[in-house]
């Protein structure tokens, strides 16, 4: 029998070492101009859309019901109803495309994804704010 030393891989060492550069990186890319949101909130996003050579804004007001935080790659996905079909959107977070995100209202959730929202049609899909508590 071999002997139990604890793995180790020259592959893993040069990621370890290159960490800090990335982190680096990715620190000069990270928006600040942002409010604070959450999952449950109703928010307002402006993203830039390129229309053959116009660039325009287009708004996308809905829940967030996904918020995924990985420093520069963070994403948010916004969900609302359009002539009554679902419709999510996945918005890069520190992209330049996104031009800003307004905080509508505030909703008080007890969880950290609102997939349920999904299978909910009308006001069974409306969630509290927090200024109804």
């Amino acid at each position: 029998m071999h002997n139990a030393a604890p793995f180790s891989s020259p592959g893993l060492q040069i990621m370890a070492s290159t960490s800090p550069i990335i982190q680096a990186l990715e620190a000069e890319t990270l928006r600040t101009d942002l409010p604070s949101y959450r999952v449950g909130d109703t928010v307002a996003v402006h993203y830039k859309i390129v229309e053959g050579d116009k660039m325009r804004t287009q708004v996308f007001k809905g829940v967030i019901i996904r918020r995924s935080n990985a420093g520069a790659r963070s994403t948010i996905t916004v969900r609302k109803t359009s002539f009554h079909v679902g419709v999510e959107r996945t918005f890069m977070v520190h992209t330049p495309r996104l031009e800003k995100i307004e905080l509508l209202s505030r909703g008080v959730v007890r969880r950290g994804r609102l997939f349920y929202l999904r299978n909910l049609r009308g006001k069974a899909a409306r969630l509290r704010d927090e200024r109804d508590r």
